[in-house]
């Protein structure tokens, strides 16, 4: 794999690092209790995760300038993996046997991808 491919693939990953922790943002805005409606919607919490989403939109386009069409959904699927972790590690979600399956067969996936693509 080209240098430049592996700089563009480290950003695309890094974009859907960004998009997971605004998800991570809505959903603590989404359970915490708020006086109005125009409140739930405007608070920081809530602008700062969009602004995060729109820094993720960007930085993926950028990234397609040299990533292969093929390979950006496969690095686009790490954002389970990011999802699980923070789950666990801010929400006290259970990590259950069957999360840590799909999430070995998610890894693996992008792993025969990488070796064999």
């Amino acid at each position: 794999m080209e240098n430049s491919v592996l700089i563009y693939s480290g950003i695309l990953l890094g974009s859907v690092f960004v998009s997971a922790i605004s998800q991570v943002m809505l959903k603590i805005s989404a359970s915490r209790p708020h006086e109005s409606a125009i409140r739930e919607y405007a608070n920081p919490l809530v602008v700062g995760a969009y602004a995060l989403f729109v820094v993720s939109t960007l930085l993926t386009v950028f990234a397609y300038r040299e990533v292969p069409l093929s390979l950006g959904p496969v690095l686009e699927s790490t954002s389970y993996v990011y999802v699980t972790i923070f789950g666990a590690l801010i929400f006290h979600e259970r990590v259950t046997a069957k999360k840590l399956l799909a999430l070995a067969l998610i890894v693996g996936g992008i792993c025969t991808f990488a070796l064999l693509g």
